[in-house]
C-alpha cells in the first residue's frame, strides 16, 4: 500500500459479486494514479470477498476492509473506508457505478480554487446490465451551502472532498446520508465545484434504495428540520424548491 496516497477511494460492498469487479477495473483504468482504493464489504454472502481479494492481491494499492455482519445502511461501511484512510482527498464509488477514466485527473485541479473543498461531476446512467441510458444528470457549476439546502445536486459517485480544508467528514446512518455529509462540508463556508464532464456511471436497479420518491421526500424534509435544525419556515422555504425541481422532472 502507498502509504501517504494522495486520493483515498471508499468502495462498500454487500452481495458485489456481479459487478464488483468492473467497478474496481474503472478505478485502476484511472489516469491519475496516486490512490488507494478501500473495499468495504458488508458481510458479503456471496463470492464478493474473493473476486476482491484477487484485485489485491496483484494490485497493492487495493485493501479489503470486512464487517463481521450486515449493517444495511451505507454510512456504516463507508465510514469504516474514511476512518481507515491515508490520503488528503476522500472519493466515494459504489460497487455497482463505474468511473470513466479521466474522473481523478480532471477534478483534482479543481481544489487549488481556495473555498473549495469538495468536487464533482456529471455522470450518466445504464441499466442492471450495463447498457448506457440516454440519461445525463447535470447540475451547476459552482455549488455554496444555500444553493445545497434546495436539493442534492452532487452524485456522490462523482464526489470528492479535501480533508486538508474540512477534515475528515462521516456519513450519519441516515437515509440521504451522502446528501447530508455534502451540506455539512459546504456549511462552514465552502462550496462545491463541477468539472461540467461526464465522469461516472450509476447503476439504475429495481432495487435502489433511492427508488422510492415517496420516502426520498420524507428522508429530504427529516435532514432540514432534524439534522440541520432549519426553522420551519426556511425549512419549508428550501423544500418547496426541492418539491418544485422534482415535479419539473416528473413533467418532461
Amino acid at each position: 500500500m502507498n502509504a501517504n496516497p494522495l486520493v483515498s477511494i471508499i468502495m462498500p460492498c454487500h452481495n458485489g459479486e456481479k459487478y464488483v469487479a468492473d467497478a474496481i477495473r474503472s478505478v485502476q483504468s484511472q489516469t491519475f494514479t496516486d490512490w488507494e482504493l478501500l473495499v468495504i464489504d458488508d458481510a458479503s454472502s456471496d463470492n464478493s470477498v474473493c473476486v476482491i481479494e484477487e484485485f489485491c492481491e496483484t494490485d497493492s494499492r487495493i485493501k479489503l476492509l470486512r464487517n463481521e455482519r450486515p449493517t444495511e445502511m451505507p454510512a456504516t461501511p463507508r465510514n469504516v473506508g474514511i476512518s481507515a484512510a491515508c490520503g488528503r482527498y476522500i472519493a466515494f464509488l459504489d460497487c455497482d457505478d463505474l468511473w470513466l477514466p479521466t474522473k481523478l485527473e480532471h477534478q483534482l485541479p479543481l481544489f487549488g480554487t481556495k473555498d473549495v473543498a469538495a468536487v464533482f461531476s456529471y455522470y450518466g446512467k445504464m441499466d442492471g446490465s450495463g447498457n448506457l441510458q440516454n440519461r445525463l444528470v447535470s447540475s451547476p457549476f459552482l455549488v455554496t451551502y444555500r444553493f445545497l439546502l434546495k436539493g442534492d445536486c452532487i452524485g456522490n459517485l462523482t464526489g470528492m472532498y479535501d480533508t486538508q480544508k474540512c477534515d475528515k467528514v462521516f456519513q450519519k446512518e441516515i437515509h440521504h446520508e451522502d446528501y447530508l455529509m455534502w451540506l455539512e462540508i459546504l456549511r462552514s463556508g465552502f462550496c462545491a465545484m463541477n468539472t461540467s464532464t461526464v465522469e461516472a456511471f450509476y447503476r439504475v436497479q429495481g432495487s435502489s434504495i433511492s427508488g422510492n420518491k415517496f420516502k426520498t421526500i420524507r428522508w429530504h424534509w427529516h435532514i432540514l428540520r432534524n439534522e440541520l435544525r432549519l426553522s420551519f419556515p426556511v425549512a419549508a422555504y428550501n423544500f418547496m424548491h426541492y418539491a418544485l425541481k422534482g415535479l419539473m422532472k416528473f413533467l418532461r
